[in-house]
């Protein structure tokens, strides 16, 4: 068939209004503020055979981990896949992310034979285990921590089966999961209703044809963009501090990248091996995050296909931290994004420097459960708002404030302040841009942020989880670092305490103060080369102290005056 390049580019956008659709109606019917608010969801369009065809990446390194999985269930079920059939997933243990994420993919039949997947992947507020929330820094493998749920049929032929649902909802404490999961749902049928009625417009010849040209195309802007790094080999390093159960213990992320003309290949066979605790990965959850770390380096116009990936190749070898063996504990996973993103930007920083940013400052976050006392309702909250601090800055660009992860690229919104004090029983008390919290440079890190609440609820349980309190955000050709994080608990009784990074405190009592800093990235270039009317302006601002506008970027007193 001949390819029409008008009818290309209607493809390609189409099949992204359809993820941006599904995105839409995710945002519009669920109702845990992981989910509404937060936007911890990804939305995706996948070809008969489980290739990407387009996402829709709220969250960048929940999208890379859906068609692994896609490609997983085709081989799973075979040909006993039916029009109708909705499938649950979450297993990390066939290529899944991680046991809270979970996803719901759903096939599309045209003329009696299958056509593509519709999927969606959402963060859900509790998945079983022995933690409410999800996150276990006590575990050591997956059964402390979540619900397993390989792949599952919810719905066959059309027909809800009752038996697996409540099944599986008799594991999950909360009831707001269930409608999550029921909104997951909704969703895949949006995208099939929608891509029903492209092939009804357009044919499947010529979707099938035009798919492939398609792909062939992204590849080949994929190939150029990596055809710009010279040809060589480049290792990095990024660090993992504490395990949850051993004090003082540190792993190192060690990757090797070659580039060879138009590929790349990303080799992580010296990283260290898998750990006797909660800080383990899975191959998927790190496959992504080295995805989308390149693709921060890359053309951003490139379509996000299947054509996109094919120049890569990823080696994580099983039984290290980044892949760990069954059936040991991943729920942490995810966030071994920030160190493997440091990794690949200290190694590719000497061959691309105008591509690279300094260090994005490293997550540390915090769950809390408990029963509001005005609802007699359980409730769960992930701390958006603290925990996301500045972005590393690059050539020629500051870095972005109050973004959050490198894995979430600032995909993750915050949560409105009126919500949060709705959805739990919490009350804020200051939550705003921290001052001097930007690693200094001729381009400075984003700034971070202060965070203050009182603990509305008896009995409380807080859990931590990250690394931002051992590693500041690092700085790049010159550029200072960002600073530290902490979360600190101020009890009623006037004592404090300063929980561990992965944590697990019960009892926390009603009236508590918490206190959090997510601080900045890290600078990029020597600070006395910026721009001063800049810097003058920025201590107006309250981003610079006058202090530190003197002593690091090297001011006087006439300069700002």
């Amino acid at each position: 068939m001949k390819i029409d390049p008008i009818l290309l580019s209607v493809y390609a956008r189409s099949f992204k209004s359809i993820t941006d659709e599904m995105s839409i109606s995710m945002e519009k019917t669920t109702r845990s503020p992981i989910l509404c608010e937060a936007k911890d969801y990804v939305t995706g369009l996948y070809d008969g055979e489980g290739n990407m065809l387009e996402q829709t990446e709220n969250l960048p390194i929940l999208a890379f981990s859906l068609a692994p999985v896609c490609k997983y269930i085709l081989k799973y079920f075979g040909d006993d896949i039916h029009p109708g059939d909705v499938i649950f997933h979450n297993d990390v243990f066939s290529l899944g992310n991680q046991n809270n994420d979970v996803a719901v993919f759903k096939p599309v039949f045209f003329e009696g034979k299958l056509v593509a997947w519709t999927a969606v992947k959402g963060h859900q507020a509790d998945i079983g285990g022995n933690v409410p929330g999800g996150y276990n820094p006590n575990a050591i493998e997956v059964w402390q921590e979540a619900l397993r749920i390989p792949p599952v049929k919810v719905v066959s032929k059309g027909v809800l089966r009752k038996d697996v649902w409540d099944l599986i909802f008799a594991n999950i404490r909360l009831d707001i999961v269930k409608h999550d999961m029921k909104a997951e749902m909704g969703a895949c049928t949006v995208g099939e209703r929608r891509f029903l009625e492209l092939l009804n417009k357009y044919g499947h010849p010529s979707f099938e044809a035009h798919k492939l040209a398609l792909f062939d195309a992204t590849r080949k802007m994929m190939e150029a963009e990596i055809s710009k790094i010279p040809n060589g080999n480049y290792s990095g390093e990024g660090y993992v501090y504490y395990d949850g159960r051993h004090v003082g213990s540190k792993f190192t992320i060690r990757v090797d990248i070659t580039v060879k003309d138009k590929s790349i290949k990303f080799d992580y066979t010296r990283t260290d091996p898998q750990t006797n605790g909660f800080v383990n990965g899975t191959f998927t959850s790190s496959a992504s995050a080295t995805i989308l770390t390149l693709l921060q380096m890359v053309n951003p116009d490139i379509p996000h296909n299947e054509g996109m990936v094919q120049p890569i190749e990823i080696i994580i070898p099983e039984g290290t931290i980044l892949n760990a063996a069954y059936p040991k504990a991943t729920t942490f996973g995810n966030h071994l994004c920030p160190p493997n993103a440091d990794a690949i930007q200290r190694a590719l920083a000497p061959a691309m420097p105008d591509r690279v940013t300094a260090g994005w400052n490293n997550l540390l976050c915090s769950l809390t459960t408990g029963i509001d006392p005005g609802k007699g309702d359980k409730y769960v909250d992930i701390g958006f708002m603290g925990l996301k601090g500045g972005s590393g800055a690059m050539l020629g660009t500051d870095g972005y404030d109050h973004i959050g992860m490198i894995d979430a690229s600032g995909g993750v919104l915050d949560q409105d302040y009126e919500m949060f004090e709705q959805q739990t029983p919490h009350r804020l008390l200051k939550h705003e841009l921290l001052i001097d919290s930007a690693g200094v440079g001729q381009w400075r890190g984003g700034l971070g942020v202060e965070t203050i609440y009182e603990i509305g609820s008896d009995d409380t349980q807080l859990v931590t989880f990250g690394d931002g309190d051992f590693e500041p955000a690092w700085g790049l050709f010159g550029g200072g670092e960002g600073g530290l994080n902490f979360i600190r608990l101020k009890y009623p009784d006037g004592s404090e305490t300063v929980p561990k990074n992965k944590d697990l405190i019960t009892g926390v009592p009603k009236g508590t103060v918490y206190h959090q800093v997510a601080s900045g990235g890290g600078g990029y270039g020597d600070p006395k080369k910026r721009d001063r009317k800049l810097v003058a302006q920025e201590v107006v601002r309250g981003v610079i102290s006058k202090a530190a506008a003197k002593e690091l970027y090297g001011m006087t007193d006439k300069e700002l005056i």
